[in-house]
């Protein structure tokens, strides 16, 4: 079995994601959808150097990898809005399920967006299982991901331009050399956002009563 997964990620790099990227910024779309729903690609650093290579058009490769990032996140999001539920009550009762689910639906969109923003090592695919999960619409799901996708690549995009291809390697090194506060970071974001959605209830409570 070990063997099997060595010699069909061997092949995957090199013979089918080259002749993927032959196809251009559509390969770029596809490689983009194999990396979110199954075959994990360092996407960041394939987008970098066709970015270097092609630097008039960064934006087409931002825009088509994002959608594919999209398209593809459909997978781990559909297993958790199949089975999700039964997966996490197994591990949390009922009582703190319906706790998650509420906080979840406060700031679903930025749930997404905002970890789809972040680099490796964040548990992307963790926050992508929990919008299936806590029943998160289908289109807000992609448009989140579209968003935080393009907002991360545009970025990469900027740093290559200015620094070239070892932007990757810098922006990795400094998460992974902070990533405790990046993830303390990600959860004030979410901490703020939960203040702020509460207050602005109770003003629009206090403006209707």
């Amino acid at each position: 079995m070990k063997h099997f997964f060595v010699t069909l990620m061997a092949k995957w790099h090199l013979l089918i994601m080259p002749a993927l990227l032959k196809l251009g910024f559509w390969g770029v779309g596809l490689v983009a959808i194999i990396d979110t729903s199954s075959l994990p690609v360092p996407m960041d650093a394939l987008l970098a150097l066709l970015v270097w290579q092609d630097k008039g058009h960064f934006w087409i490769y931002c825009l088509v990898a994002s959608v594919g990032s999209a398209i593809g996140g459909l997978v781990p999001y559909g297993l958790g809005r199949a089975g999700g539920e039964i997966f996490l009550l197994k591990r949390v009762n009922r009582e703190r399920f319906e706790a998650m689910r509420k906080r979840f639906e406060k700031q679903e969109f930025l749930a997404v967006m905002v970890p789809s923003m972040l680099p490796p090592p964040t548990p992307w695919k963790a926050f992508v299982f929990a919008a299936g999960v806590f029943e998160m619409r289908i289109v807000p799901f992609m448009a989140a991901v579209f968003a935080g996708r393009l907002v991360r690549w545009l970025v990469l995009s900027w740093l290559v331009m200015k620094l070239g291809p070892t932007a990757v390697d810098s922006v990795a090194n400094v998460v992974k050399e902070h990533l405790a506060l990046f993830l303390g970071a990600l959860v004030l974001v979410f901490v703020g956002i939960g203040v702020w959605v509460v207050l602005r209830r109770r003003r629009s409570g206090e403006l209707v009563g």
